[in-house]
C-alpha cells in the first residue's frame, strides 16, 4: 500500500491512500506521525490537523500486508495567526459576529491565517481575499443570517467603464449572469486562498426561507454557501457544509480549485441544493468528499447560450476520485446548462449509494454548437441502490420552452448553430447492486447522435420485481417509465459493449435503436430469480 501527500498547508496536511479500495480504507491500516500512532483512517483520503507551521513531519503507513511506506514533508510557513475572538467575536450564536470576522480577514497579512475557534458564529456574507487561510477549528460553526435583507446583492452584469460593450459578471443563476445574493463565503477574483478545518459552514437555508417558492426571484436569486467567482488556486479542505439555500459550492469561471475531504449535507427534500457545481472552470479536483443532498451531488456546467457567446469558456479537466455520493438525483451530472461545452471528466474509485442516477448527462436543442460534452470517463466504481446507473438525455425538458416541439421533436431536424453534441463516453470496471429502473438509458438526437459509447467490465444485479418502482429514466416528453429494463440505447454513432453482465428476475431485453457502428462482445443477461453479481 502506498500513499501520497495530496495537499500541505501551514497547519494541516491531506493524505491519499492508494489502498486498492474505493473511498473507504481497508481495515488493518496503521498510521504513524513522527513515530506516534494516530487513529487509523476510515477513508482513503484523510487530513491531519493542528500541525505546526514550517515544521518537518514524518508520516508512515503500514498496510494489512505488513508493508510500510514512509514520507517526510514540511508544513508551509505562516506570517500571522489571528484568532477572531481576540478581535471581538463572541461565538455565542446570538451576537452578529460579521464585522469582527471581516476585520480579522481585512487585517490578515499575506501568508497569514484567520482562526475561528469552537463556538457558533452568526454571520452575514463574508468576503474573502487573496493569499490567506481561513481555518475553522473543531466545533466552530459559521451560521448564515436568516435575514434576507442583510445579504448584499451581486449584480449579474456591470458594464466596464472603459468599454461599454464589455461587462463584469458578479452574480449567476442557473447558467445566466443574473442578480444573486452574496453567499456565506464569497470570493471574487481571489487567488491562493484556503478554507480548511474541522468546523462547519451552515447556510441556514431552512430558517432563511430560501427553500420556500424556490423558483421565484425575491429581490435577487438565492445564494450559495460558497461562491468562487473568477478565482485561482483555491482549496476547500476538511470542513462540513450544510443546509445550503441553493447550489452548495459553486466554482464559477475559476481555475485550479481543489475540494478535498469535504462533507456536504443538505436535506433530501431541499430544492436545487446541488453539492458542487463547477461552471466554466478548469482543473477542478474533488477528492475524498462525501455528498448527500436534495439534487445532483456534483453538477458540471458551463452556462447557457448567452455565456457561450459573450463569455465563452469550456469546463475542462475535472477529476473526481475517492468520493462517496449518497441520495441526490444524480451522483455526477454533466449539464444541462453547458452551452460552452464540457471536456475531460474523470470519475474513479468512488461509491454511489441510493442516488437516482450514477452518471447523468443532460442537454437539449438550443444549447448551441459550442456545447460539446466529451471525454467522459467513469471507471473503478461501486454503485448500490442506484436506480438507473447511466443516463444520457439530449431531450431534457428544462427551461420555459422545454416542452415545445423544437426541443421534444423526435424526428430529425436540421443541424444548425443551436444543435449541441455529445462526444465520447467510456464506462468501465463498475460493480452495481440493487439496480431498479434500467442499467443504461441513452437517447441521442436523431440529427446529432451521441458519437461514441463504450461499456466494458461492468456487472449489474437488480432488485427483485416486488421491490422495484417504475421510473422515468430520462426527463423528456412521451417517454415511458421503465422497470427492470436492461438497456435502452437510441441514436448513437458508435456503440461498444464488452463483458457486461446483468442479472435479476424478469429483466427486459436490451433495445438498440438507430445505432451506427456496433460491437457487442460479451453481453450476458441472466433471468435468475436470485440475482448475483458475477
Amino acid at each position: 500500500m502506498n500513499f501520497s501527500l495530496f495537499k500541505v498547508f501551514s497547519r494541516a496536511a491531506t493524505v491519499e491512500l492508494d489502498s486498492g479500495t474505493r473511498y473507504e480504507a481497508p481495515e488493518g491500516i496503521e498510521v504513524f506521525l513522527n513515530g506516534e500512532r494516530i487513529p487509523p483512517p476510515k477513508t482513503n483520503v484523510f487530513t491531519l490537523f493542528s500541525l505546526t507551521p514550517a515544521t518537518e513531519y514524518r508520516l508512515s503507513a503500514k498496510g494489512p500486508d505488513g508493508k510500510t511506506t514512509s514520507a517526510s514533508f514540511f508544513t508551509e510557513e505562516e506570517s500571522a495567526f489571528i484568532n477572531v475572538k481576540d478581535i471581538g467575536a463572541a461565538g455565542d450564536g446570538k451576537t452578529d459576529d460579521t464585522e469582527y470576522i471581516s476585520a480579522a480577514i481585512a487585517m490578515c497579512p499575506e501568508g497569514g491565517t484567520v482562526y475561528v475557534p469552537a463556538g457558533t458564529y452568526s454571520v452575514r456574507p463574508l468576503f474573502m481575499k487573496s493569499h490567506m487561510t481561513l481555518y475553522l477549528g473543531e466545533g466552530a460553526r459559521l451560521v448564515a443570517s436568516a435575514d434576507q435583507t442583510a445579504y448584499p446583492l451581486l449584480p449579474g452584469v456591470v458594464r466596464k467603464t472603459e468599454d461599454w460593450n464589455d461587462e463584469f459578471c458578479f452574480g449567476s443563476w442557473e447558467g445566466n449572469p443574473l442578480d444573486q445574493y452574496a453567499s456565506l463565503i464569497t470570493a471574487l477574483r481571489v487567488s491562493d486562498f484556503s478554507l480548511i478545518g474541522e468546523g462547519t459552514l451552515d447556510g441556514n437555508g431552512q430558517a432563511g426561507g430560501w427553500w420556500k417558492d424556490p423558483k421565484h426571484r425575491h429581490g435577487a436569486w438565492r445564494p450559495n454557501v460558497v461562491f468562487l467567482n473568477d478565482c485561482k488556486n483555491v482549496t476547500l479542505c476538511g470542513v462540513t457544509v450544510k443546509n445550503s439555500p441553493c447550489w452548495t459550492i459553486h466554482p464559477y469561471y475559476s481555475d485550479d480549485v481543489d475540494i478535498v475531504n469535504v462533507k456536504i449535507e443538505n436535506p433530501d427534500d431541499s430544492p436545487n441544493t446541488d453539492g458542487i457545481d463547477p461552471q466554466s472552470c478548469r482543473r477542478v479536483t474533488i477528492v475524498g468528499t462525501k455528498i448527500s443532498v436534495g439534487d445532483d451531488c456534483i453538477a458540471i456546467k458551463s452556462g447557457k447560450l448567452y455565456m457561450a457567446y459573450a463569455h465563452f469558456r469550456r469546463t475542462e479537466d475535472i477529476e473526481v476520485r475517492n468520493c462517496f455520493f449518497e441520495r441526490g438525483h444524480g451522483g455526477v451530472t454533466i449539464g444541462s446548462e453547458a452551452a460552452c461545452g464540457v471536456s475531460d471528466v474523470r470519475v474513479s474509485k468512488s461509491i454511489f449509494k441510493n442516488t437516482d442516477r450514477g452518471l447523468r448527462i443532460k442537454t437539449r436543442r438550443g444549447r448551441g454548437e459550442k456545447s460539446l460534452l466529451t471525454g467522459i470517463d467513469f471507471h473503478d466504481l461501486t454503485m448500490d441502490g442506484v436506480r438507473m446507473p447511466f443516463t444520457v438525455n439530449m431531450f431534457y425538458f428544462c427551461d420555459p420552452d422545454g416542452h415545445t416541439p423544437y426541443v421534444q421533436d423526435q424526428t430529425p431536424r436540421p443541424v444548425d448553430s443551436m444543435t449541441p453534441a455529445i462526444g465520447s463516453i467510456r464506462i468501465s470496471d463498475v460493480a452495481i447492486e440493487n439496480a431498479d429502473v434500467v442499467t443504461a438509458c441513452i437517447y441521442g438526437l436523431p440529427e446529432k447522435p451521441v458519437a461514441s459509447v463504450t461499456i466494458e467490465d461492468v456487472t449489474v444485479s437488480y432488485r427483485p420485481p416486488s421491490e422495484r418502482t417504475p421510473g422515468l429514466a430520462v426527463m423528456m416528453d412521451d417517454f415511458p417509465e421503465m422497470s427492470g429494463q436492461s438497456l435502452y440505447i437510441n441514436n448513437v454513432d458508435r456503440l461498444l459493449i464488452r463483458n457486461l453482465k446483468i442479472s435479476g428476475e424478469a429483466i427486459g431485453e436490451p433495445e438498440f435503436l438507430h445505432i451506427g457502428e456496433q460491437e457487442v462482445d460479451g453481453l450476458y443477461i441472466s433471468h435468475e430469480e436470485k440475482a448475483k453479481t458475477a
